[in-house]
């Protein structure tokens, strides 16, 4: 598919976001990959079995590619993993590859306390527990009710322990500062990285809401700072490539407390954040952020910030 063609396609499903993200990425390329299916991504579960040994028995059904970031990530090919009893266990989660960059970015610890701001359906939080080896306390946080279910069920499919699961809105966690080592917040968004699972978020993705959650996510990003303990590290992410989503966001935790941005080293293929769009001006410190678009690593869109509290 051709970059012309594939913005076509897109804009028969909705002309807006063609025209908006033109303004943020307008290489064919990006067009291209938009448009194209997300491969298939795993990461094992060593909370239930040892790494080398899941990977040589999945290798026997699969053909497996490393994903360079994550140690425990690969994608996947040759059948659908989700029918095996590897998934059926928890063994494996399937999680996309750019899913899997926050926690990695997050560095926890045996023995820490950690908030997972909106954890279901539960990859991060999975993570997180095995990065932790069922060891410490991690706080899996959900405001929405219909999605606790899902998330409980794949904490207990994969072996965590160390989880409480809480119903909250993620803003009230202002009420209870520096308890946390650390705090992932991965926003609530506009989605548009999630184009290539599904043309869905496609169809319901607007500029109005964009704006809408820009606003939440500013709110969500100061009650998850408050929340973090001195010295500790707080990770801003989304799956969505809009400034006023990311940059803005994160410019406007530094325009109102002390918060440090912390660069992000690892092998992927990335874009320069903005320090400038539609005629706003964000603090050069963004240009430490992790700004993912389709093309660079064959993914999701992604945006990942590192965050410490002095």
């Amino acid at each position: 598919m051709k970059g012309e063609e594939a913005r076509r396609v897109l804009r028969e499903i909705n002309r807006k976001f063609v025209e908006r993200y033109e303004r943020i990425d307008p290489s064919d390329e990006f067009f291209i990959y938009t448009a194209r299916r997300l491969r298939q991504s795993i990461r094992v579960n060593t909370l239930k079995a040892e790494l080398e040994l899941a990977v040589e028995n999945l290798s026997r059904r699969f053909e497996l590619e490393q994903v360079p970031w994550c140690r425990e990530g690969f994608w996947v090919s040759g059948g659908r993993v989700s029918t095996t009893a590897e998934h059926a266990l928890g063994v494996v989660f399937i999680q996309e590859a750019a899913s899997m960059l926050p926690v990695v970015a997050l560095e926890v610890e045996p023995e820490m306390k950690v908030l997972d701001m909106a954890a279901s359906p539960g990859g991060k939080s999975t993570q997180i527990a095995q990065y932790m080896e069922n060891r410490g306390c991690l706080v899996a946080n959900e405001p929405r009710v219909k999605r606790l279910s899902v998330l409980a069920a794949n904490l207990q499919r994969c072996g965590v322990l160390i989880a409480r699961v809480t119903r909250m809105d993620g803003r009230r966690f202002s009420e209870f500062p520096e308890r946390f080592d650390r705090v992932l917040l991965d926003a609530p968004c506009s989605n548009a990285g999630m184009v290539r699972k599904s043309y869905r978020y496609l169809q319901v993705w607007g500029r109005r809401r964009a704006k809408k959650l820009s606003r939440l996510q500013k709110e969500l990003i100061l009650a998850a700072y408050r929340a973090l303990k001195p010295g500790g590290v707080l990770v801003y992410s989304t799956c969505t490539l809009d400034p006023i989503e990311n940059e803005e966001v994160v410019d406007h935790l530094l325009r109102c407390t002390e918060a440090e941005v912390e660069g992000i080293e690892l092998p992927l293929r990335r874009h320069e954040p903005f320090t400038e769009f539609e005629g706003k001006s964000y603090s050069s410190e963004v240009r430490k952020c992790l700004r993912i678009h389709p093309q660079d690593n064959d993914t999701e869109g992604f945006f990942v910030a590192r965050l410490r509290k002095p």
